[in-house]
């Protein structure tokens, strides 16, 4: 059987070759990014399609979904998983309730939760997890410190890190081989000096709120904004999210080959 083309073509990130259009799973979730979804059957559908159908290899997940909703739906649809897919998850934030997030990055916490991350995915590694939030009450270097040390064991491939500047991943680099950076970054929000940074530095940056938490979702604004985004950089891998097969189609149908993409 031959494998769904990937989506907006490949990129190498953690060590795999997989689509740069990646799913971002966050609304895999109920209101407030707390609980299950109204459907469970859907979102698990939404995942189902998006790998063995649509093609996209890299999923983006973290811990706090739910919170542990999103990475047990993903062990429910897709194990065993494909060789080729990437699962990307976060670490180092709680959740007090609905819409409320905290960072919390004491070594001790950012161990429990990677090893609970291994049980909800049945997985023995986590190809790529990134540190969520840089905690500012603990040392920077504590923190990626225990995911170099978790790295070590076999128990995390390659490290990332979530909403930083370029000083704190200069800080980091020097404890750990950053694999990939994700921020902020969309026409909306457009200013961000660590994608040049990552570009200078090989590192793969991988938006997340690509479509402005679906502000730019309309009549072909969606396919403008992920477009605009592969046109700045070839190491740019956009996570948009949905709940919905139709939109996933629709997002992937929207994204032009790589050819076709200007910068600007």
């Amino acid at each position: 059987m031959t494998s769904p083309r990937r989506p907006a073509g490949p990129i190498t990130l953690a060590g795999k070759r997989v689509s740069r259009l990646g799913l971002g799973t966050m609304r895999l979730t109920g209101p407030g990014i707390w609980g299950p979804p109204r459907d469970p059957a859907t979102a698990i559908r939404v995942l189902r399609e998006a790998v063995h159908i649509q093609g996209i290899t890299h999923l983006d997940t973290a811990d706090a979904y739910g919170p542990h909703t999103v990475e047990e739906l993903i062990r429910q649809a897709l194990r065993p998983y494909p060789d080729r897919l990437l699962i990307a998850t976060k670490v180092g934030m709680v959740r007090p309730g609905p819409d409320q997030w905290k960072p919390l990055g004491r070594p001790e916490y950012l161990r429990a939760t990677v090893e609970a991350s291994l049980r909800r995915l049945a997985s023995a590694r986590l190809d790529l997890c990134y540190l969520h939030r840089i905690d500012p009450a603990v040392p920077l270097e504590e923190q990626v410190g225990e995911l170099r040390q978790l790295q070590v064991e076999g128990k995390i491939g390659h490290i990332g890190l979530s909403k930083v500047s370029i000083e704190q991943i200069r800080s980091a680099s020097t404890e750990i081989q950053v694999a990939a950076v994700q921020n902020a970054f969309n026409q909306t929000e457009p200013h961000d000096p660590a994608v040049d940074y990552c570009r200078v530095q090989g590192i793969p940056y991988v938006p997340y709120r690509p479509l402005n938490a679906g502000a730019l979702v309309g009549k072909g604004l969606a396919g403008e904004a992920l477009n605009w985004l592969l046109g700045q950089g070839d190491h740019i891998a956009p996570i948009p999210g949905t709940s919905s097969p139709r939109h996933l189609r629709e997002l992937i149908a929207a994204v032009r080959l790589p050819g076709h993409v200007r910068r600007g």
